[in-house]
């Protein structure tokens, strides 16, 4: 079994005395050393001296919260590579705003405090360990995963892109199993059964604005071993769109008598 380091620290950012305390002892169940603040901008100055294992920061605090607090440790050499997960509520569009921040993870706090719990340890956990095969993800394993009918692959793909983010994308849909990997927001490597590099991109995405239903699981830190993508996301989403639309315009006219 997984193991993270002794008593790793958390920093949890939240005005909520209620919330913060049920988090609080759900973290300690899960192993971790946990530091209170309820104010972002005073917690800043503690980094530099105790650089927490990740940060936990609420969106909603006053002065500063989880959104604004992200470009000021991206911009510091020092704390850039503090993961910060912002806590707030909302569906996919909070998350897209997260993630368009800077932030590395986004939990709906309506979860109970030990999901959130659980949830902080699977994100470190796949940071240490990286890729895992497809069939050996679980939900509760990966770092953000959700229904592309909630949020469609194009949209995932920018959101990672913009978030600047480092791993594996996993989509299934219909009987597409493909895999897209990320590094710093630039896509270097995709497969999508015999299929590899651009084409698995463009096949990816056409099968999964045809299918009815699909999945998307994302891993932090899983790396290619080659890049086999050359070109830009932006590139290879127009030309799947592309390619799609047409798809569809000559089932149409086949129909026709």
């Amino acid at each position: 079994m997984s193991t993270l380091a002794n008593l790793p620290r958390i920093l949890l950012i939240d005005s909520n005395v209620y919330f913060s305390k049920r988090l609080t002892d759900a973290l300690q169940q899960q192993g971790f050393e946990v530091v209170l603040s309820t104010q972002a901008s005073y917690a800043l100055t503690m980094l530099e001296w105790n650089a927490p294992a990740a940060i936990l920061c609420a969106t909603n605090l006053r002065e500063m919260g989880a959104l604004e607090m992200a470009p000021i440790l991206r911009a510091d050499a020092k704390t850039a590579n503090i993961p910060l997960i912002a806590i707030g509520g909302g569906g996919d569009q909070a998350l897209l705003e997260a993630f368009r921040a800077g932030c590395d993870d986004f939990v709906d706090r309506r979860r109970s405090p030990s999901d959130i719990a659980a949830h902080v340890r699977s994100f470190l956990l796949s940071r240490q360990e990286g890729f895992q095969p497809t069939q050996m993800l679980a939900t509760a394993d990966t770092d953000l995963s959700g229904s592309l009918s909630h949020l469609d692959l194009p949209g995932v793909i920018q959101m990672l892109g913009q978030a600047r983010q480092t791993g594996a994308l996993h989509v299934n849909a219909g009987e597409t199993d493909g895999i897209i990997f990320f590094e710093a927001g630039e896509i270097h490597h995709a497969e999508c059964g015999a299929l590899f590099g651009d084409e698995a991109v463009t096949e990816i995405v056409k099968t999964c604005q045809s299918a009815a239903k699909g999945v998307y699981k994302f891993v932090y830190g899983a790396a290619a071993t080659q890049r086999t993508v050359l070109r830009s996301a932006t590139d290879l989403l127009l030309d799947a769109m592309r390619e799609f639309d047409e798809a569809e315009h000559n089932e149409v006219e086949n129909k026709l008598p």
